[in-house]
C-alpha cells in the first residue's frame, strides 16, 4: 500500500514546532504537559517522523498558548519553501 505522508509537509511542520518551542522557551517535556501528549511524541514530531491528527494539532497550538490557524499558517509558509527548495535540488 502506498503511503499518503508528504514528507516535505512533514518536515515544515517539524521546524515550525521546534522553533514555536524554542521562542517560547519550551523544552520538549513542557510542551507535551501542556499539549496533554507525551515528550516521546514531541520529539517524533520535531523529527517529521510522524504525522499530526488534528486534535493533537489543536492540542499542540493550545501549548504554544497560539491559535491553530496560526500554526497551519505558519506550517503553510513553510511548506511552500520545502518545496521551493526541493524542486530547485532536483
Amino acid at each position: 500500500m502506498r503511503s499518503n505522508q508528504d514528507p516535505a509537509l512533514l518536515q515544515a511542520f517539524a521546524a515550525e514546532i521546534k522553533a514555536r518551542r524554542a521562542t517560547s522557551a519550551l523544552s520538549q517535556e513542557a510542551l507535551a504537559f501542556a499539549s496533554g501528549v507525551t515528550r516521546t511524541f514531541v520529539a517524533k514530531l520535531e523529527l517529521g517522523q510522524t504525522s499530526p491528527s488534528l486534535t493533537t494539532i489543536f492540542r499542540l497550538a493550545e501549548g504554544l498558548e497560539i491559535g491553530p490557524d496560526e500554526m497551519i499558517q505558519s506550517t503553510m509558509k513553510r511548506y511552500r519553501k520545502e518545496l521551493r527548495a526541493r524542486s530547485r535540488a532536483e
